[in-house]
């Protein structure tokens, strides 16, 4: 039987590849799982590995052996051949290709015919008359060159008269880790107790760790516990007939130095997250190069992304990147220096903490993520039009959910990635997280989610008061503070737990029946309370979860419930809305979603026109707000929009994001208009990184959701509300994905029998 296969656009990348070890090898394998990750639904990315002799055998699409000029036209010419090839992408590094500065890849550049790109991993200053002459030319059949550093581009358009429209400046990118303090990391690897030293990579000359083990030997006089990790086998050329002479000379001098209880060489070329772990359990990274001309350094930046403070040498990336507040500066190769700041650094541990912290957010816009939706905008105005590029929808973790989880509940807020119980439990978090793992649940049938879904749920329950009502703080202590539960508007929070409620009871086929009982006890006794709400969003939030119980368990008290509150609703329309302004209230704020959406179920419930007519309305005009001919717009909370003025920028959060995508999720599930479709992935886009930083709201690995993107920076704390918001729109659209998988799978059963038929 003949089936259909999924037809993808390619782009090839010409580079050395793994299992060839060498830095340019790795980067190009982590771009190209960076933009898989991203994009991996529409674009396939293949390999033209560079060889210095014929390869048999080869796992790549396409091999080229550099030093046979012959070669690369050969491998233009099968290119050229592959109508699903859309771009070429060149790692170009002095030495990879074969002839005068490795001229032989002109003759790959005058027979390919699809659009060529380039890397610039080197980018020298001052450069010949010959060198100018040969950049300039291969940057002709492209008009497009990436480099690394704002120092390489500065380069290039001074020294080399090159435009600065045809470059593109993206850091080398860094790998996303939960963030962990080092004393939390060294418990992996049994060096608790120790300061930890390390410098890694393919070990050489140029590396200089002998003005490491130097300054150690310094160090150790004050700090006689530290422990220095080398990290990393010497790079295979530097191993001349087995003898590899660069360790036995590192070897040598720690045996001089009388260093064997503070080194410890790491000789394995690391699994890329047993690597993260030993920086992550780093106490001061030791950056030594010697290279003054080096332009970028990924050792240098994966330490900055792990959380280590540095003291690194002076080279161009150090000089560009490393500011004060994230480690210390120091000449090349002197020892002093090195052994200085070292000790600075090692003896006051709170600025090492702040140092890290800086370093890890600092890089963060670096992500291999970030790199790749960088690169796929360039890519886009290479490429030919008609190229389909979408996200793909990142795996759906609850990692990060379960982290700020206790046995008492969900913790409000986090630093970075490590839960602050500090700040205590609101029964508003804990309502979200249980809609959100109720959705999880019910999705994958995961019986692992029960556990956490019960601790939600008793923890509204020893929120309600005797008269139904809830209050909506717990401290760290599971002490109930007065001030805090005084506010003169918990409605909301009430809200929410009458939907969380409701989300339970909606559930009731598939749950045990314990879990279903509780909820609905709570629930009924928050019914003469819920009958008293009067903000919008309160009404719009228990209306949720009145209709939710509602469809599971008819009932006429509910329903005039609904109707009474949503009654209140209508007024405060037709008393604000306006020809221009169809709206509840004059001025968006917070949850916008809500309110249309409280309509539509209002309308659900009992089929009275207005709230229908009302839901439609409401719900275009948020939608005019939030999706413009400039794209989507979150709400900012720098002010909010007022009615007559323009809306404010930035202080964009995501419960806003996650809420129009619930609302729209509601209505297009009633509707089955295409167009809420198609603004819910648009609107998802933003955590994506279809925003105006054009990086990924969330963590790829802990499923953490971060807290607010600003002008020029994300909040990577991830604390309960983004986490949950992030992961209740990630399972909404997963939903669709499944939706869209089954009639992907029709269209293919059907192709199916036409071709056997």
């Amino acid at each position: 039987m003949k089936t259909l296969q999924t037809i993808k656009s390619k782009i090839i990348f010409m580079s050395t590849y793994p299992p060839t070890q060498c830095g340019i090898a790795t980067y190009t394998q982590d771009t190209i799982k960076g933009i898989m990750d991203v994009y991996g639904n529409s674009i396939s990315c293949e390999i033209c590995e560079l060889v210095k002799s014929p390869k048999e055998n080869s796992t790549q699409a396409f091999t080229l052996n550099t030093n046979d000029k012959k070669d690369y036209v050969r491998v233009a010419e099968e290119i050229n051949n592959d109508d699903l090839v859309k771009l070429v992408h060149i790692q170009h590094e002095f030495g990879l290709f074969a002839g005068n500065y490795g001229d032989y890849l002109l003759e790959f550049l005058n027979a390919i015919k699809k659009p060529v790109t380039f890397t610039f991993h080197s980018v020298i200053q001052n450069p010949n008359n010959e060198l100018k002459t040969f950049v300039k030319l291969l940057l002709s059949y492209s008009n497009s060159v990436f480099v690394m550093t704002n120092q390489s581009q500065e380069i290039l358009m001074r020294d080399y008269n090159i435009q600065e429209d045809i470059i593109t400046c993206v850091p080398h990118g860094t790998h996303v880790v939960v963030y962990e303090t080092p004393e939390q990391a060294k418990q992996k690897f049994n060096v608790e107790g120790r300061k930890v030293l390390s410098t890694f990579g393919l070990l050489g000359e140029g590396k200089n760790i002998e003005t490491g083990l130097q300054a150690l030997s310094k160090i150790v006089e004050k700090e006689p516990n530290v422990l220095y990790l080398i990290i990393g086998r010497t790079h295979p050329n530097l191993i001349i007939d087995g003898v590899d002479h660069y360790r036995n000379k590192l070897e040598a001098l720690v045996d001089e130095l009388n260093l064997h209880n503070n080194v410890r060489f790491i000789n394995q070329y690391l699994e890329t997250n047993e690597l993260l772990d030993y920086l992550k359990a780093t106490d001061v990274y030791l950056f030594t190069s010697k290279d003054p001309n080096q332009a970028v350094s990924g050792t240098f930046a994966y330490a900055m992304s792990c959380a280590c403070p540095l003291v690194a040498s002076k080279i161009p990336h150090t000089l560009e990147v490393l500011s004060s507040d994230c480690g210390v500066l120091v000449d090349i190769g002197n020892v002093d220096q090195f052994a200085e700041a070292t000790l600075k650094l090692l003896s006051d541990d709170n600025l090492r903490e702040e140092m890290g912290k800086n370093a890890f957010r600092k890089m963060r816009a670096s992500s291999w993520e970030n790199v790749a939706i960088t690169h796929m905008s360039r890519y886009t105005d290479l490429i030919e039009n008609d190229t389909v590029i979408d996200f793909d929808y990142p795996e759906i973790h609850l990692k990060h959910v379960k982290k700020l989880t206790t046995e008492l509940g969900m913790i409000q807020f986090s630093n970075i990635s490590i839960p602050d119980l500090s700040s205590g439990y609101t029964l508003d978090d804990n309502a979200r997280a249980l809609v959100a793992v109720g959705m999880h649940y019910k999705l994958t049938g995961d019986k692992d989610d029960l556990p956490y879904m019960l601790i939600y749920l008793d923890f509204i329950h020893r929120c309600q008061k005797p008269d139904g009502s809830f209050i909506n703080y717990v401290d760290e202590h599971n002490r109930e503070h007065i001030e805090q539960n005084a506010e003169v508007n918990l409605e909301d929070s009430n809200a929410r737990g009458i939907w969380a409620l409701g989300s339970v009871i909606a559930l009731k086929d598939i749950l045990p029946e314990n879990i279903v009982q509780k909820a609905s006890e709570c629930f009924l006794k928050s019914l003469p309370w819920a009958e008293t709400i009067q903000s919008p969003r309160s009404i719009g939030f228990a209306t949720k979860g009145l209709y939710l119980y509602n469809s599971a368990i008819p009932n006429l008290y509910v329903s005039a419930i609904v109707n009474k509150l949503n009654a209140k609703l209508v007024s405060s329309y037709e008393i604000n809305a306006t020809e221009d302004w169809k709206w509840f209230e004059n001025y968006l704020t917070y949850g916008n979603g809500i309110l249309p959406e409280s309509m539509l179920y209002a309308y659900l419930v009992t089929n009275k026109p207005i709230y229908k007519k009302i839901a439609l309305e409401s719900l275009d005009f948020l939608l005019s707000k939030m999706f413009t001919k400039n794209g989507f717009k979150v709400i900012s909370n720098n002010g909010w929009y007022h009615k007559g003025s323009e809306p404010q920028e930035y202080g964009e959060q995501p419960i806003d994001v996650s809420y129009i995508i619930q609302t729209l999720n509601g209505f297009y599930n009633e509707f089955k208009n295409p167009l809420y479709k198609e603004y819910m992935k648009t609107a998802f886009n933003w955590f994506l990184g279809k925003n105006h930083l054009n990086q990924i709201m969330y963590n790829p690995v802990s499923g953490g959701g971060y807290d607010g993107l600003e002008k020029d920076n994300i909040n990577l704390n991830q604390g309960a509300e983004s986490t949950v918001c992030y992961l209740t729109a990630r399972l909404i659209m997963e939903n669709f994905k499944e939706a869209e998988c089954k009639v992907i799978d029709l269209v293919k059963t059907k192709a199916d029998l036409i071709i056997n038929s």
